[in-house]
């Protein structure tokens, strides 16, 4: 048993090779069949949050990480029980969080966001002709929302744009780019409001793999208004969650998941005492004193993971899981990753869909795989084509390798 313990200078107490950080991804984020999460809940807490950009990925999530839970079972903790609330937090990014997580996230990451588009929407507000105090007309237009959702049934955007004059009015971004144009300035007031914890995406108004978000107070939708933790307080409780549940991990992993400064994450890391160790990279990575311990092994297994799962954008150093000569395959010129099929704690490929939504893994090329890998890949595409039954998922951020785009 190691007997490692941090050292005086600083100095990585053992080495953690790649090899186990990928048991313990296995491991702590309930992809192996020996170790899946109880509900979607447990499913949430083994990834710390899920990602939630996409409506359908928080159930593919939940899919690949429980033995029980369908569809609806995942629709009644996200808009019934509200034991999973989505959130906008991370890198303004919309995730579903354990309820309990929410204060930690709104004095830290979230507020980190609100204050960034508190400036951009009234400067925007201002250049683009809606007002010449682009502060005040943020204010009225935040107050009207405010005041029309209190004792109210949730509403989309659309709904209140239509009934509140104070929304209007169009911004013109990215000129001459493809994902440019003319938009509706009010869903990123909307926006906005949930990323201070006012307002919060409600009931949606679509089926389960379609996001149609509805809006209402956060204070009526959970009973209760989350009082946010202090920033240093919050970003310190998201710091351990994560070195949990992705650890071990070096700065710049922790920094680019949080969407932080890296004062903020190297004060975090010594609020918890994290413990520096050794990475196969020649990094220093960093672990909870009291998570040292190799854990167990466990035998390879198979794994068919969502657009945006947590676990494929969990760090920004992504060799010890990925092949380099596969991120133009797997992930867009942004970052974001398609479906995944893991063998061993590997990317090793993608999946789709056919018309008849039967799940089909397209391994990527050059990936080896053994005989009971490709049986285990098998047999997770019929299970997850039993769980989606019959319902097929359109993918905003579909790989080349989902496309079928063949290499250069």
């Amino acid at each position: 048993m190691s007997t490692a313990v941090n050292t005086p200078g600083g100095d990585p107490v053992r080495r953690v090779p790649d090899a186990e950080r990928r048991d313990r991804l296995v491991l702590r984020q309930a992809l192996h069949p020996a170790n899946r999460a109880d509900d979607a809940v447990a499913a949430a807490r083994a990834m710390t949050v899920l990602h939630a950009t996409e409506a359908a990925s928080v159930h593919l999530a939940v899919a690949a990480r429980t033995d029980g839970p369908g569809p609806d079972e995942v629709d009644r903790a996200l808009y019934e029980d509200r034991t999973l609330v989505k959130q906008l937090a991370m890198r303004r990014t919309l995730f579903a969080f354990p309820r309990d997580l929410l204060p930690a996230a709104l004095g830290s990451a979230a507020a980190r966001v609100a204050a960034e588009q508190r400036r951009l929407i009234a400067r925007d507000a201002r250049a683009h002709g809606l007002a010449s105090d682009g502060e005040a007309w943020l204010a009225a237009a935040r107050r009207a929302v405010l005041e029309r959702l209190a004792g109210s049934e949730p509403m989309s955007a659309q709904q209140l744009r239509e009934e509140l004059p104070e929304l209007a009015g169009r911004v013109v971004t990215s000129p001459g780019k493809s994902y440019g144009g003319s938009f509706p300035i009010a869903p990123r007031v909307l926006t906005l409001l949930g990323a201070e914890g006012l307002l919060v995406r409600g009931p949606n108004a679509g089926p389960w793999q379609v996001g149609r978000p509805t809006w209402t107070l956060m204070s009526s939708w959970l009973g209760e208004q989350p009082e946010p933790l202090a920033p240093a307080d919050g970003y310190a409780e998201l710091v351990r969650r994560w070195l949990f549940t992705f650890g071990p991990g070096t700065v710049e992993d922790v920094q680019w998941w949080l969407g932080s400064t890296k004062t903020a994450v190297r004060e975090a890391l010594a609020a918890l005492a994290a413990v520096p160790v050794g990475l196969d990279t020649g990094d220093v990575g960093w672990l909870l004193p009291d998570d040292l311990e190799p854990v167990e092994r466990l035998e390879p297994a198979a794994a068919l993971l969502p657009t945006l799962d947590p676990t494929t954008m969990g760090w920004k150093g992504r060799s010890f899981y990925l092949d380099p000569a596969h991120v133009s395959l797997l992930f867009d010129t942004n970052g974001n990753a398609g479906n995944t099929a893991w063998w061993g704690g590997r990317i090793v490929g993608t999946w789709v869909q056919d018309e008849d939504a039967v799940v089909r893994v397209v391994p990527a090329p050059g990936a080896r795989l053994p005989r009971a890998a490709r049986a285990a890949l098998d047999r997770e595409a019929r299970r997850l084509t039993t769980w989606v039954d019959g319902v097929r998922v359109s993918n905003v951020y579909a790989s080349r390798l989902m496309r079928g785009v063949p290499l250069p």
